[in-house]
């Protein structure tokens, strides 16, 4: 059974836009499962329950009550009544009782109150004169983290107070080691943050606190945007850890602009052999995950469950299914509040293998899941190793039955872009992935283009239904359709196609996976589709992270890596509309390096044609001792002011290991 809390709410631009385009993400069940309040949080329970008869008045529109219970449960022995403020909340039922008005609680008699709300003077100021004398009067502000940590103390569940994520942190000594590297940057400075700063908390697999820590942002810096790297190797030396695998508990505080922590996770071993990248983990925790590839012979897949909240998750509570099916596999292990568990999916769906793809039953108790896959070991060497994410998969959907309507509006509409890398060193697969509820089916094509724009193949895939999973082997294409791409890379993109009928629902995401023709070592990534370059919008698409609907422009960052590793870049210019309607030959991009004090090093143009893609390292566009002046903390701003682009990051250790997953602006 799911969580009774509201993390993410399905929302647009017309209740208020946000930097981050987080339109829907909620605070409050942040604001009452942090980690730095659940001892707070369980003291302020335990102080309610010595008094005979306790009443609790939830005056707002949120049901914090009933998200409060779920973290800390409520006292049920002496509870005498739920009392609202809102006409329309009235018998509802929340901790078993049925609401009554708020100008019923002096009829309970009550001897202690708790109103259920932060900010809560007014609220108990209004109801006083009805209280009885003596009542003792309790609130969530006894909840309240330091007001120095604050962005905006004057409305406490503003969602620039709860900036946080959750990363996955580990790090082994023995052999070649595995360790893990956070890369971010200070964005907030851009907006006008004086003195940001990240409050960190790392916990092992049992939930325990290993280290808590403030690093401030950049008190040295010369600009904005410098980048910020948590490293676990310094972690562990910092503060004299073991080995560990926990979570790592992001807060960015005294922010502004922007109220979304997001950051690249590298995980590699001593000599490199293991490499892999990771986006940030979403900070929502969801019902439902999906776009998980079942594993192939000889490979074991484990999902990284990472308790997001001060309580344990049940046995029971955590499950999989192959998307399409009814049966689900439910894990019969508990996690710790905080903790974290490999899950072992292959013993949970043994008959599952590749290219089924996998759902996560999640209830709302972790954030968007990193899974590892580990092949089995060769010749005396330990396996490979490959972690990826899973993504939400959205249960607030519906088919959009506009959409097949839109073509002469919006050309392409709903693109989803992923790469084909240089072909002489990489195998290319993509595999459309369900990413809702809602689709039961994907009427769709895929188009695969040249690096210049051209189209050099496609094929219409017909309305798959939920469970067909057919991948698209871009080397069995080209040599199908005896085409070639003439730039030696690309770019595919799945797109609505309505030829034969059909439903969609504007959620449309796919799979990308890659593998080293040298080494054989693997990466995947996994995103969803946007309406790209063009000025007028469709449910706030273009998306914006900076301004309004539409984004018309670009700013992402690119990480450079610690030798022996290289950054890679594959940018996509994907355009809905055709380039005769709203478009340019070629795109304006520019890449600027910096150093990690956000001094800028270099600078070089880097133009895309309209429709097509620039595969490119950093090796390649920057010079050596521009590179070496960059050092540690260096990076990259792929910047353009004429145009969206989507990107993919990641990092190459020459013939033997790279990683590859989405990028993030900002």
């Amino acid at each position: 059974m799911a969580l009774k809390i509201d993390t993410f709410t399905n929302a647009d631009a017309r209740g208020g836009w946000r930097p981050g385009n987080n339109f829907g993400g909620h605070s409050l069940f942040k604001a009452l499962g942090h980690p730095k309040v659940a001892a707070l949080g369980r003291r302020l329970i335990e102080d309610l329950k010595p008094f005979a008869r306790l009443a609790v008045y939830d005056p707002e529109a949120q049901d914090a009550v009933d998200h409060l219970d779920a973290f800390f449960p409520v006292p049920r022995a002496n509870l005498v009544g739920v009392f609202v403020q809102r006409i329309e909340d009235i018998g509802q039922t929340r901790l078993g009782q049925v609401t009554r008005p708020v100008t019923a609680i002096a009829a309970a008699a009550p001897d202690a109150v708790l109103i259920t709300a932060f900010d809560a003077a007014i609220h108990k100021a209004q109801i006083a004169r009805l209280l009885p004398a003596g009542c003792q009067v309790f609130t969530l502000d006894a909840m309240r983290l330091p007001d120095a940590w604050l962005s905006n103390r004057s409305r406490y569940l503003d969602p620039l107070n709860f900036a946080t994520n959750f990363a996955f942190l580990r790090d082994e000594a023995a052999g070649d080691g595995l360790h893990t590297r956070v890369v971010t940057a200070n964005y907030w400075a851009g907006y006008g943050a004086a003195d940001p700063a990240l409050w960190l908390c790392l916990f092992d697999g049992d939930g325990a606190v290993l280290a808590e820590w403030t690093e401030p942002l950049g008190p040295d810096a010369s600009g904005a945007f410098h980048a910020v790297a948590i490293d676990s190797r310094a972690i562990r030396q910092r503060f004299g850890l073991a080995d560990f695998a926990g979570s790592l508990f992001i807060h960015a505080i005294r922010i502004k602009g922007h109220d979304v922590v997001k950051y690249a996770l590298d995980s590699f071993s001593g000599s490199g052999r293991q490499l892999s990248c990771t986006h940030d983990a979403n900070a929502w925790p969801a019902d439902l995950y999906a776009g998980v590839p079942a594993p192939k012979p000889g490979e074991r897949l484990l999902l990284w469950v990472q308790n997001s909240h001060p309580m344990p998750i049940p046995a029971g509570a955590v499950g999989a299914n192959l998307v399409g099916a009814q049966d689900i596999a439910w894990w019969d292990g508990s996690v710790p509040p905080f903790g974290t568990v490999a899950v072992d999916l292959g013993r949970l769906l043994p008959d599952a293998k590749f290219p089924d793809q996998i759902e996560i039953q999640a209830g709302r108790y972790f954030v968007r899941p990193r899974y590892e896959v580990v092949q089995a070991g060769t010749d005396g060497q330990a396996g490979r190793r490959r972690i990826a994410h899973a993504n939400v998969e959205r249960t607030d959907l519906k088919p959009n039955p506009d959409l097949p309507k839109l073509g002469d509006l919006i050309g392409k509409g709903y693109i989803m872009p992923l790469p084909v890398l240089p072909l002489d060193q990489w195998k290319s697969v993509t595999l459309p992935t369900p990413m809702s509820t809602a689709q039961q089916e994907l009427p769709i094509r895929a188009v695969l283009y040249d690096a210049d724009g051209t189209v050099a193949a496609e094929e219409y895939l017909g309305r798959l239904a939920r469970r067909d999973s057919r991948p698209c082997d871009v080397d069995a294409w080209l040599a199908a359709g005896r085409t070639r791409l003439p730039s030696g890379y690309g770019h595919i993109e799945y797109v609505y196609d309505f030829r034969e009928g059909g439903e969609a629902d504007g959620w449309l995401h796919a799979l990308g996976l890659y593998e080293q023709r040298s080494s054989g070592h693997a990466a995947e990534t996994i995103f969803g589709a946007h309406i790209y370059n063009m000025p007028i919008t469709y449910r706030d698409e273009p998306q914006s992270y900076t301004h309004r609907p539409p984004g018309l422009t670009t700013r992402l960052f690119l990480r450079l890596g610690e030798a022996p590793f290289d950054a890679i870049c594959h940018l996509v210019y994907a355009a809905s509309l055709p380039r005769e309607v709203y478009g340019q030959p070629q795109s304006q991009t520019v890449l600027t390096l910096f150093d990690g004090r956000a001094v800028k090093i270099a600078e070089t143009p880097l133009p895309i044609p309209h429709g097509g893609s620039r595969f490119f390292r950093a090796s390649e566009v920057f010079a050596a001792a521009d590179l070496q002046r960059a050092g540690r903390g260096g990076w990259i701003q792929v910047r353009d002011t004429s145009c969206r682009l989507f990107g993919f990051h990641g990092l190459q250790n020459g013939a033997e290991s790279f990683c590859l997953d989405h990028m993030f602006g900002f």
